[in-house]
């Protein structure tokens, strides 16, 4: 006697869409409404956010330059979108990621978004040069 074998699929929305760990310039160039903010949506477009743990503290720090310049709507409004992205939060490995940061002279919050990647393989998105030249540099040389 044969046997069929039945699929069930959840909806597209629930299917595995690609990593992309997202660094602070890129998440708040979007929520703030940056004048990058078209380049940074169409870039994580469809994408799995990830990031550092860290990644909110930053944020609220650009929420409270704004609310002190007066723009105490966008930094409220900035917040409420962010909570809404749905970015995966990931504690990171200290010692690792100081290594990064002294191999690349950056700083560690920034080199916390470069070890995540690598650990995840994935690619990492910023708008910080200094952070993508270091990126490109450690995520090609990865075996």
């Amino acid at each position: 006697m044969s046997r069929q074998l039945f699929i069930a699929e959840p909806p597209a929305r629930y299917q595995v869409r690609t990593p992309l760990v997202v660094d602070c310039s890129t998440l708040a160039g979007l929520v703030f409404h940056e004048a990058w903010q078209a380049q940074a949506a169409g870039r994580i477009a469809g994408k799995a956010l990830h990031a550092p743990a860290l990644l909110p503290f930053e944020l609220l720090s650009v929420a409270a330059k704004k609310q002190k310049a007066g723009r105490a709507d966008i930094a409220a409004d900035g917040l409420r979108l962010f909570g809404q992205m749905g970015v995966e939060l990931h504690p990171v490995e200290p010692a690792p990621v100081l290594a990064l940061a002294m191999q690349y002279q950056l700083s560690t919050y920034d080199a916390a978004y470069l070890w995540l990647a690598a650990e995840m393989r994935a690619p990492l998105a910023t708008f910080d040069e200094k952070l993508a030249r270091a990126g490109q540099a450690h995520l090609e040389g990865l075996p």
